[in-house]
């Protein structure tokens, strides 16, 4: 039992079990038509063999008849007897021909040998009615009683009967014979079905085994993927959320770290600074008397105003000082207007104060420094509009468009950090960058931000300059103190 359940198993799995169908149903269809061609030959032959039987009967019959029509006439002399021998003789001619049409299709020869002795023996006989009528018919009518009282015509139908009840025997004997033919061949048919048929249900079976085997495999194939699809979304969102915290770190510490520097340059060199132009300006009294020395002088203070006024710069370029002291609307303006008159561009804003967190104000502001910075690098623009507003109740818009060159966004490579900049700091707030851009038509940079209440307090100390320090109010990137 366990070596059937292994042999079934092992064809389940066969790369045969597929060709063991079509042959089983190969032989099904064999059998089935070798059994119905064999059954309807041999029914052929049955009823060809009971057709010469009826046929022989008939012959047997129609000789009787012709001799007792025969003996009528040569008795009473009437010709009315004549009419029925005549019919009986040329029926016997006729059967004889079909008997052996029939005897030569059937091809048994014994019963070709009996049926040529019956031919032979009735063809005698109705040689010898037609000779006593002959004789009858010649006046001979005591030569025609003569034969007819002889055992001649008695010898004859006894030798016709005989060999006629040879030739039926021996057609029984083979009717019985193809008879068990027949029904040995639908037995054989019968057992074939059968057998073919069990096989064809075990071969089903298998196949529909297989079938669900190979079903649940490919479910659990899919459980499977759709668990790794799963773990591998899974870990995609956690690194993306690791990515994503990693820039927002990075980006706080290098904000810091401008703060850090904006606040030592202010601190340290602002001091330098102011304690140069102090200790010139307490000279330049003394040094009134020395007229070669004055322009020396006024070339010195002008170089210090020079840098102050750098220092001013890099520490805006830092950290912009007004976006802390006056909020996010001011810092944008003045930036607005000051790139406005650094570039010789029509700078058009509407800002609408809005509810952002310290960083994300950053993070627009610097959305808007890094635009304007491309925008005059690159588009080639005469109008750039700034929008800043609420979107709804829990979102803040920025949108920089100006009317420039433009570009092909799909073309945009991943070597462009500014714009990938832009991304990763506004993700960073958990907002959305979209750009819209196409050659000759400008381009548009907008930005959502999910709305935050600003902090209380600001982390980042006042710039102001030390006392008498001329650097004490601090501009914008560009302008001039």
């Amino acid at each position: 039992m366990v070596k059937l359940a292994g042999l079934t198993l092992k064809l389940q799995r066969s790369a045969f079990a597929l060709p063991l169908a079509i042959v089983v149903a190969g032989l099904m269809l064999a059998i089935s038509e070798s059994a119905y061609y064999g059954a309807d030959s041999q029914l052929n032959t049955l009823v060809e063999m009971n057709q010469a039987k009826m046929k022989l009967i008939a012959v047997i019959s129609r000789v009787t008849d012709a001799e007792a029509g025969q003996r009528g006439y040569l008795l009473t002399g009437r010709p009315e007897y004549l009419e029925p021998y005549r019919f009986a003789a040329v029926d016997t001619v006729e059967g004889l021909e079909s008997l052996r049409v029939l005897y030569a299709k059937l091809g048994h020869k014994e019963s070709e040998a009996l049926r040529a002795k019956i031919a032979e023996s009735a063809q005698t006989k109705l040689s010898e009615l037609k000779e006593e009528l002959r004789l009858y018919d010649e006046g001979k009518v005591e030569g025609a009683q003569e034969l007819l009282m002889t055992d001649i015509g008695r010898n004859h139908m006894e030798a016709i009967r005989t060999s006629a009840e040879a030739l039926l025997a021996n057609e029984n004997r083979l009717i019985a014979a193809a008879t068990a033919n027949v029904f040995d061949t639908l037995l054989l048919n019968r057992v074939g079905v059968a057998a073919m048929t069990a096989i064809s249900l075990l071969v089903v079976t298998m196949f529909l085994r297989q079938g669900r085997q190979l079903e649940r495999q490919r479910e659990l194939q899919q459980e499977m993927l759709q668990a790794e699809r799963e773990r591998l979304e899974r870990e995609v969102l956690r690194r993306t959320a690791e990515l994503t915290e990693l820039a927002r770190h990075l980006q706080t510490a290098r904000e810091d770290e401008r703060a850090r520097l904006a606040r030592d340059l202010h601190d340290e060199l602002g001091a330098l600074l102011t304690a140069a132009k102090l200790d010139v300006a307490r000279m330049r009294p003394k040094l009134q008397h020395l007229p070669d020395v004055q322009p020396r002088v006024a070339h010195l203070v002008e170089t210090l105003n020079a840098g102050i006024a750098l220092k001013r710069r890099i520490i805006e370029d830092l950290r912009p000082s007004t976006l802390d002291q006056l909020g996010l609307v001011p810092a944008l303006e003045i930036l607005c207007r000051d790139m406005a008159k650094q570039l010789g561009l029509d700078v058009a804003s509407e800002l609408t104060p809005v509810s952002l967190s310290q960083s994300g104000q950053l993070s627009v502001f610097r959305l808007v420094q890094e635009s304007l910075t491309n925008i005059a690098k690159y588009a080639q623009a005469t109008e750039v509009k700034v929008l800043l507003r609420p979107e709804g109740t829990d979102e803040v818009l920025i949108r920089v468009t100006d009317n420039g060159r433009g570009f092909d966004v799909a073309q945009v490579g991943r070597a462009t950090h500014g714009l990938l900049g832009m991304r990763f700091r506004v993700e960073a707030e958990q907002g959305e960058l979209r750009v819209r851009s196409a050659p000759g038509l400008g381009t548009t940079v907008e930005a959502v931000f999910p709305s935050h209440v600003p902090p209380a307090t600001s982390e980042v100390p006042e710039e102001a300059d030390a006392a008498g320090d001329p650097a004490a109010g601090m501009t914008q990137p560009g302008t001039v103190a």
